[in-house]
């Protein structure tokens, strides 16, 4: 049987071919990429030449060509259209991939080729992207356990693996648990809800093969539950199943793999030297270490406290107003804080939905990138995973740039939340083929899908990472794109939200689905002007989850974390209305795989520099500066990790900025 995913694709842009993939397909080729990535290793490793950056690094760098390529089209459908074959497949190959990494990392003959150019590089007459990618490469194998020996070197190995199979049981369970409820609603309790949440209650029905409407816990349905219907008995049902996700007990509850996973990384950060995971893993962000994240997140968790706390007494005075008695709880804050918002400033959600049209703000967002950076983006008709993916080829003055799909609806195959990643990322001339993947509703038949303002953000905040990738124009793969410090990767999507803010855009693209009228520039400037509405809040939900992830990985792992967690929030004194953003049984950011662990304060460090660096515009010639846009292109979004994550903004900026952006940016500066 011939596998395509081994085959040259003859295919347009050189896509995977979608329709000639099966599920049968994937392990026969990951098995035989892995043996040729195995020996394409052992031969750099036994070279008998003297070692040089052609034979070595830049080696290293394509050993594993076929492998990558085949993961690069397994795990974007695996995380956006999984199955029960997918799923068990990612448990098989997660084993496999760790000893594969621990086998390369540890091979001592490789290493000692790879210590002979860092102690000679000097020598080497190496071009600025040379040295970092060298210096990148020592650092990844010394992290990985290259200088252990013995039971050490072992037990790392062990520990990597083990790992590995915990994360990808982490996310299953938190697919199955989110998969699995539903809570169907009959007529009566529709009551009170805008059409627009009905309309993706019914879709979501008709989704799960059910009659009627159905509350599901997709961000997007189970948010704007919350804040409209008038049922407190429903809401409370639903905040409940939402924030029990991986915490439901049986197979699918991930507490005492959480406890796991921060024991193992505990032992993995001693055995490499370190008092702690965190500091192991701070090592290498811009952040440095966890007092300097601890003292950031401190210093906004504060006045956001205050904020939360002051908005907190008015929304019970609302609640008690109702003739509802007791305290605010956190399945009353959504309800009672849109009802402000619509006394306040006149917003209401269901009058605004109708102008922030899906395929509107996808056309937003292509025309800022147009403005800023000369990009083109038109629809293509390939193969692709799903029917509900769209793709667009990227040009620039007719040269090809990159293929982009996105992938914007809810269903019960896709993990939770919003992401970008990259099928292939850009290197030398190979130009990348990425990926946004959202969870928004999606309508009925022949209706058009509609956003909330926060799932406009989303869209646009996952276009700025799609165009990092996108415009990466460095030699090596390995540190093109997002292939930056944690800390420094949220800084592009961050910043792209700040355009959709823009009044312009909005009143050319937020068009009324039914009339196809502008929003009127009264409601624009009112839905502009609310923008920090309720930021006590959101601040503190956020703050509360980045807080206690760098906890639980500073010092000892705790061997009960729900407990553990508590105790953090408490000593905080977290508002008892608002919950952690996310709690740990289904904070997948933190326990997935390493990614963002002691990284979720991550969103609040580039969130520093996104607000100085949109005020860079606004200093300049304003938000479509040619200027600034091209010194964003060429110091930041093209340059992936070929430099330190400072140096490079402080080529864009000329400093570093301080927190007082993002307190103004917030409407916390005042409090």
């Amino acid at each position: 049987m011939t596998n395509p995913l081994l085959e040259p694709w003859d295919t347009p842009f050189d896509m995977p071919p979608f329709d000639r993939i099966e599920d049968g397909h994937f392990m026969k080729a990951v098995e035989t990429a892995l043996v040729q990535a195995r020996e394409a290793v052992e031969a750099i490793a036994s070279n008998p030449e003297t070692p040089s950056f052609t034979n070595t690094i830049e080696a290293l760098e394509t050993a594993d060509e076929t492998l990558g390529r085949v993961l690069g089209v397994f795990y974007n459908i695996a995380g956006a259209d999984t199955n029960d074959e997918r799923q068990e497949l990612s448990r098989e190959f997660s084993p496999m991939l760790s000893a594969y990494s621990s086998d390369v990392a540890m091979n001592t003959a490789l290493f000692a080729r790879i210590e002979a150019l860092w102690q000679s590089r000097d020598t080497l007459d190496l071009t600025g992207e040379q040295q970092r990618l060298l210096y990148l490469t020592r650092r990844r194998f010394v992290r990985a356990g290259a200088e252990l020996e013995g039971i050490a070197k072992d037990r790392l190995r062990s520990v990597t693996e083990r790992l590995s199979s915990l994360g990808v049981q982490f996310t299953q369970n938190l697919l199955a648990d989110e998969r699995d409820w539903m809570m169907e609603l009959t007529e009566d309790e529709l009551e009170g809800l805008p059409d627009f949440v009905i309309d993706a209650a019914r879709a979501a029905g008709a989704e799960r093969g059910v009659k009627g409407p159905v509350i599901t816990l997709s961000r997007s349905i189970i948010v704007p539950f919350l804040q409209f219907s008038p049922r407190r008995d429903l809401r409370e049902r639903a905040h409940a199943a939402w924030t029990a996700r991986g915490a439901n007990g049986g197979e699918t509850d991930n507490r005492a793999i959480a406890a796991e996973i921060l024991e193992l990384r505990e032992e993995r950060a001693g055995l490499l030297g370190y008092d702690d995971f965190a500091e192991f893993k701070l090592e290498t962000e811009m952040a440095k270490t966890p007092e300097a994240v601890r003292e950031l997140l401190m210093k906004v968790w504060e006045p956001a406290r205050d904020r939360a706390v002051e908005d907190g007494l008015r929304l019970s005075a609302m609640m008690h107003n109702d003739g509802v008695n007791g305290d605010l709880e956190p399945w009353d804050w959504r309800y009672y804080s849109e009802k402000r918002r619509m006394a306040e400033h006149d917003l209401d959600e269901s009058e605004i939905k109708p102008y922030l049209q899906l395929d509107r703000m996808i056309e937003a967002a292509f025309d800022c990138a147009n403005r800023l950076f000369g990009l083109d983006f038109a629809p293509v008709d390939v193969p692709l995973y799903h029917p509900d993916v769209r793709a667009w080829e990227v040009t620039r003055k007719g040269e090809h740039i990159a293929i982009f799909l996105g992938d914007y609806f809810a269903r019960g195959s896709k993990r939770s939340g919003a992401w970008c990643s990259a099928i292939r990322s850009q290197k030398a001339g190979v130009r990348p083929i990425v990926v946004n993947v959202c969870n928004f509703a999606k309508p009925s038949k022949g209706k058009p899908a509609l956003l909330s303002y926060d799932d406009a953000r989303t869209l646009f905040h996952e276009f700025g990472h799609a165009l990092h990738q996108m415009l990466s124009n460095v030699t090596y793969e390995s540190i093109s794109g997002t292939s930056v410090a944690r800390d420094f990767v949220e800084l592009p999507s961050q910043l792209f939200e700040h355009w959709l803010e823009v009044p312009e855009v909005l009143t050319k693209y937020a068009t009324h689905a039914d009339t196809g009228a502008p929003m009127p520039d009264e409601m624009r400037d009112r839905l502009l002007a609310a923008s920090t509405y309720d930021m006590g809040f959101h601040t503190v939900e956020y703050l509360g989850s980045a807080i206690v992830d760098l906890e639980f990985h500073t010092g000892e792992a705790p061997e009960d974390p729900i407990a553990r967690q508590q105790e953090i929030l408490d000593g905080i004194e977290m508002p008892k209305a608002i919950g952690m953003r996310h709690a740990t049984p289904h904070f997948a950011h933190i326990f997935s795989g390493d990614g963002y662990s002691s990284g979720y304060y991550s969103y609040m460090w580039s969130e520093v520099m996104d607000a100085d660096a949109f005020a860079a515009f606004q200093e300049a010639g304003g938000p479509f500066d040619p200027d600034m846009a091209e010194k964003l292109e060429r110091h930041i979004l093209s340059a992936g990790g070929s430099q330190e994550a400072a140096d490079a903004y402080i080529a864009f900026r000329g400093r570093m900025p301080g927190p007082e952006a993002l307190l103004k940016g917030r409407g916390l500066d005042a409090v």
